[in-house]
């Protein structure tokens, strides 16, 4: 978001800022993404071995850890996201008075 007072070059130097916070992101997603049909080729355990319920541990990953790893990267990336923004644009002072009365 914008604010009255950036310059041109703050909000360019933010929005670079944010598109290699995004790639970061979008890297480590796609690792952890690929990474578990690469341990199905790569290791048998994977998707031989049995944990509680008889379910593999491929398919445990998969049902359930892979929406807790996208959950919290995305509240990693979106809480990331944010912080850059408030520091990089908008009101800059660090202790506005919330009561104005004297």
């Amino acid at each position: 978001m914008r604010d009255a007072g950036d310059t041109a070059a703050e909000v360019d130097a933010a929005f670079r800022t944010q598109r290699r916070v995004a790639l970061a992101h979008f890297a480590v997603f796609l690792l952890v993404l690929l990474a578990v049909p690469a341990l199905t080729l790569v290791l048998g355990w994977w998707s031989e071995g049995r944990l509680v319920g008889g379910m593999s541990p491929a398919f445990v990953m998969t049902a359930v850890g892979l929406y807790v790893f996208f959950f919290v990267l995305a509240a990693a990336a979106a809480s990331l996201a944010a912080t850059v923004e408030h520091r990089m644009l908008g009101d800059q002072d660090p202790d506005p008075d919330p009561d104005p009365l004297p």
